[in-house]
């Protein structure tokens, strides 16, 4: 602000003209009636020294030190007195020589000229530098060190834990569990449910009346995925020792099992080298093109899987197995009066009923709603007495129940 309007602010200050000035200019000297038309530019001198003094950590080469920049802190106190000409006090004498400032000391107290200051302070300074890097170094090496002795800490108590026999063997349990899909064993079933689920897992094959056991009695460990190791394990069994001994039953009945523990392919590899094998009894030919027709079904094959089916039920008409297969495959085609037919047909040459409307809750859970409405109410025109459990049925119920 120049000299001119310095007086007219003064003025307008001290006869009470404050609206005469812009109001900025209000608020800006809002005090000057306290302080008078000098205690403007004492508040102007105090702006300019400020910026002033933000200079004073360079000059006197302590710009390393958080306080001397800081207003407030010890060193800028001391720094600004310097800088005024003030002779220091005992107590700030004793600060810098504690600090190991010892040339801004000499300088204070007339020991040294500027020159011989400059020198020694960026010695110091350079020192000062120098320590503080290596102290931080080392601050950050024992951080270090301390991380790595907590996470040895830290790994020492889980491998302590890994070792507890009872930790581990709790640990294997739940694990075993979560293989099967099974959750929650009743108390009075748990010793047999483990022995067996550890049984399956090292690959040794149930006992028949261990699998009646887990179908009826522990039926919530019977679950899918336990259910398809063991089937799992029983066509490995059966496809060696037909490989071993080329008795094509045995190649059937791996067939069968390699169906259920969803692996179709299997199944055709198989049955394909047994039919290659079986001479012409009719009984056993239609039971290698029943089981390969089945296998066929599975992979999606269709067309193939009805050319197996009729080719064993002209072998063996008598046989309801080639008609439960023909029927399934004729609903999968969408030809549903065959469908009801040969289903029809299987149940009156000894199909179970109750293993029919299994096949056929297991095609409506697979179909598309569109199909599946469709399958249902077709079954329920031709028969509504026989299929009436068909009303009721909730697919996603159904579904649930089957996990």
């Amino acid at each position: 602000m120049g000299l001119v309007a310095e007086w007219h602010v003064a003025v307008a200050v001290q006869f009470a003209a404050i609206p005469m000035i812009s109001r900025e200019l209000q608020i800006a000297f809002h005090t000057a009636n306290v302080l008078g038309s000098t205690g403007i530019f004492d508040c102007m001198g105090c702006l300019m020294s400020g910026s002033f003094q933000a200079g004073l950590p360079e000059k006197y080469l302590v710009d390393d030190l958080p306080g001397a920049a800081r207003v407030g802190a010890r060193l800028n106190g001391i720094l600004q007195k310097i800088e005024a000409g003030e002779t220091l006090t005992s107590l700030a004498q004793s600060f810098l020589m504690s600090r190991g400032l010892d040339s801004l000391l000499a300088l204070a107290t007339g020991q040294i000229d500027r020159s011989n200051f400059e020198d020694a302070a960026t010695r110091e300074r350079s020192d000062r530098i120098q320590r503080a890097k290596e102290d931080a170094d080392r601050a950050a090496a024992d951080q270090a060190r301390k991380a790595e002795k907590m996470d040895a800490a830290v790994k020492a108590r889980f491998a302590a834990m890994a070792n507890d026999p009872g930790l581990r063997r709790k640990r294997e349990a739940r694990e075993l569990r979560d293989r099967f899909d099974i959750g929650f064993i009743e108390t009075e079933h748990y010793p047999r449910a483990m022995r067996l689920l550890k049984q399956v897992a090292s690959g040794n094959r149930l006992a028949p009346e261990d699998v009646a056991w887990l179908s009826t009695e522990a039926v919530d460990c019977w679950t899918d995925a336990l259910q398809q190791a063991s089937h799992r394990l029983e066509a490995k069994a059966l496809t060696k020792a037909w490989e071993e001994g080329l008795d094509p039953w045995d190649a059937v009945n791996a067939s069968s099992h390699w169906r259920k523990a969803d692996e179709p392919q299997q199944a055709l590899e198989v049955t394909g080298a047994a039919l290659a094998k079986a001479g012409r009894s009719p009984k056993l030919r239609s039971a290698l093109l029943t089981t390969r027709g089945g296998a066929m079904r599975d992979a999606g094959r269709l067309t193939d899987a009805r050319t197996l089916g009729l080719e064993a039920h002209e072998l063996t008409p008598a046989d309801f197995r080639p008609c439960t297969l023909l029927g399934a495959v004729s609903m999968g085609l969408r030809d549903l009066g065959a469908g009801h037919d040969w289903y029809a047909k299987a149940e009156a040459l000894g199909a179970e009923r109750r293993a029919i409307d299994q096949d056929l809750r297991a095609l409506l859970i697979r179909s598309e709603p569109n199909v599946r409405d469709r399958i249902r109410n077709f079954l329920l025109e031709q028969d509504p007495e026989r299929f009436a459990w068909l009303r009721n049925w909730n697919h996603k119920i159904s579904k649930a129940q089957k996990r």
